[in-house]
């Protein structure tokens, strides 16, 4: 029986170890850069500055937006999305998605139709859809009934009809300026839940 002897190489190596100061900065560092990539590319969390979806979703929830299905899919009628500011704000606005482009929305004795099919929206609450006054910085006229959205656009509205400045008053939207697909509501624990 031979005893085991380490090569010099061996014992260069044990005396090198990374000491534990440098292992936990490269840590820390993975986790900020993990974080920030999840953040721009994943998921990001929002706080509802404003009333324009009551009840939905209430002024101060907070909730998770989702990025990354929006790299093969649109979004379609029905989803709630968050959105750059079309008059340049810098705000993001969340609204629910009505229409996509190519079809007609009208507003008739205070309802939405799309397609000529009146709308069946009982997040809002009976309340009712009307048109709204004057027009944004970035039209060149009013938006007038029936309206055709246009090709790579959506139309989008808040559920909280009477309060909410929407596409009825920004027009339609760009699909690329979507930064996120609404999922779900996870503060205050009164609201969580989907969205």
């Amino acid at each position: 029986m031979s005893a085991r002897h380490d090569s010099p190489n061996e014992m260069e190596r044990e005396e090198k170890e990374t000491p534990v100061w440098i292992e936990l900065l490269l840590t820390v560092l993975g986790t900020l850069v993990l974080a920030v990539f999840i953040r721009m590319f994943i998921f990001e969390t929002y706080e509802v500055p404003s009333g324009s979806m009551l009840e939905t979703i209430q002024l101060g929830d907070r909730f998770v937006g989702e990025k990354v299905s929006l790299l093969w899919k649109k979004p379609v009628p029905g989803d709630v999305v968050t959105f750059n500011d079309p008059d340049g704000s810098g705000v993001t606005l969340i609204k629910r998605v009505i229409a996509t482009e190519g079809q007609v929305v009208d507003l008739q004795d205070g309802y939405v139709t799309v397609d000529g099919v009146r709308l069946d929206e009982p997040y809002v609450l009976e309340k009712p859809t009307y048109a709204l006054d004057g027009h944004a910085q970035n039209l060149s006229e009013n938006i007038t009934y029936p309206y055709t959205v246009p090709q790579g656009c959506l139309w989008v509205m808040g559920d909280n009809r009477t309060n909410s400045l929407d596409s009825r008053y920004f027009g339609a939207i760009p699909v690329s300026s979507v930064s996120s697909h609404a999922l779900f509501i996870y503060w205050p624990p009164s609201s969580v839940g989907s969205l």
